[in-house]
């Protein structure tokens, strides 16, 4: 990897698609530290502190993908979150509405059209989610897990600087949409995952830090080791997949033969990638919305909920939280991979997989084949986001092990999709490997 990117600096053109990419990357990190006008920074870094000494992760996905920057109320406080969930909404909705799936199908100008349509999604929910976190940031309750003043946070609530406030942050979030396809037009890797990464690993030195100055050297170094096993376990399932072969019949036209070749299809072990994760964080953050939303917190529910499924270290959370995962990766990976669509597609071109007769059989075989190696993956997805929650009881609060979850699948799976497209581009420009 070290010598791909030191080939990459030495190529001219591929220099400055990597110099770009960081500029980008840093003017989005410094975004992220610029406050919204109307909020008190110093009651923001009172609370944040205390936020982070009393372990409240009440918000932890969504601050997590900001890097940081929602619990500091900062013009790019919303994050990639609006764009992620809006582009996972779209896809959802491919599966059920047909005129999204004709706009699939039509090819790249069908895909312009859906991301157009995605990019409104976006703005909408950027402004629900801004005005939800004005709100809840007023109220005082955005910090409601910390010992500190929150109601201080906006000590303005007009209408004007409230309306001020939720437009600053819906404008971040359509910034942090153009500086994404920037990366892609101009940059180097996918501009979206780029920008997420750039948020998860942004909270590593820290997070590195203060386990050392909590426990010492001896957990440090121990979780170092446990971060590099967890990082090679990642890179290892992350790049399995089950090669299905696929033979090609020869066809005439005019005098001509085409076809006649062998190939494969790759199914990943982890097809669904870090999405069920996402989705199990998400529905669990709703019966901790809905209690602190109900204003009464003295009710018998309220009260079992606050107590099981609001703290990450209680194993009905953790419980529940695996199944929802091992749920999701099943049901992402169906509407993600049609077997009926893709058999109907080598029977088409005159493609047959070796003793499977084409047609339904080969649907059959692909589905049963796809759903052995989802068990796997989806087990996979659940022990690994169960090892920042795990880390609670070991190192005090799960914020400071960065090396599980969604942050390690995030930063691991963006690394290395981003070399192999800097190889592909060095292998393009270097033909030297190819004459040997």
């Amino acid at each position: 990897m070290l010598t791909a990117f030191a080939r990459a600096f030495k190529t001219p053109d591929l220099r400055k698609k990597l110099l770009f990419t960081l500029a980008i990357m840093a003017v989005f990190r410094m975004g992220a530290h610029i406050p919204v006008p109307g909020v008190s920074f110093k009651a923001v870094q009172a609370c944040v502190a205390a936020e982070n000494a009393s372990g409240s992760n009440l918000l932890g996905l969504v601050n997590l993908f900001s890097g940081g920057a929602l619990l500091q109320i900062t013009i790019f406080a919303l994050g990639i979150m609006p764009y992620i969930t809006s582009s996972i909404i779209l896809q959802l909705l491919t599966v059920v509405i047909p005129r999204l799936d004709a706009l699939k199908q039509e090819g790249q100008s069908g895909q312009a059209k859906i991301t157009q349509y995605t990019r409104y999604l976006t703005i909408a929910l950027a402004v629900l989610q801004a005005t939800g976190i004005v709100a809840t940031a007023s109220s005082g309750a955005l910090f409601s897990g910390a010992s500190c003043d929150a109601t201080k946070v906006v000590p303005n609530q007009s209408v004007f600087t409230v309306a001020t406030m939720v437009i600053t942050m819906t404008a971040g979030t359509v910034v942090i949409m153009w500086l994404g396809e920037l990366i892609t037009d101009r940059g180097i890797g996918n501009g979206m995952s780029i920008l997420i990464f750039t948020s998860v690993a942004s909270g590593f030195p820290s997070s590195l830090w203060n386990i050392k100055v909590e426990k010492g050297w001896l957990t440090f170094a121990f979780v170092m080791v446990m971060g590099l096993c967890m990082v090679g376990l990642v890179v290892f399932v992350e790049q399995a997949q089950r090669r299905i072969p696929v033979q090609y019949a020869k066809r005439m036209i005019g005098r001509r033969a085409y076809g006649g070749t062998s190939t494969y299809i790759p199914l990943k072990v982890n097809q669904a990638g870090v999405i069920p994760v996402i989705f199990a964080s998400s529905l669990l953050y709703i019966p901790a919305l809905v209690v602190q939303l109900s204003g009464d917190t003295t009710k018998p529910w309220a009260e079992w909920i606050q107590r099981n499924l609001t703290k990450s270290d209680k194993p009905l959370y953790m419980a529940v939280d695996f199944l929802l995962i091992v749920f999701f990766a099943f049901f992402y990976v169906a509407i993600s991979f049609n077997p009926e669509e893709v058999a109907d597609n080598m029977k088409k071109y005159g493609g047959f997989i070796p003793g499977i007769r084409a047609g339904r059989p080969t649907a059959e075989y692909l589905n049963y084949v796809l759903t052995r190696i989802t068990w796997p993956g989806s087990l996979y997805l659940g022990l690994i986001a169960m090892v920042p929650l795990i880390a609670l009881g070991a190192f005090g609060a799960s914020q400071n092990f960065p090396f599980g979850g969604t942050s390690i699948l995030i930063v691991v799976g963006v690394g290395l999709e981003t070399v192999k497209q800097i190889e592909s581009q060095l292998q393009q420009r270097n033909y030297e490997g190819f004459l040997r």
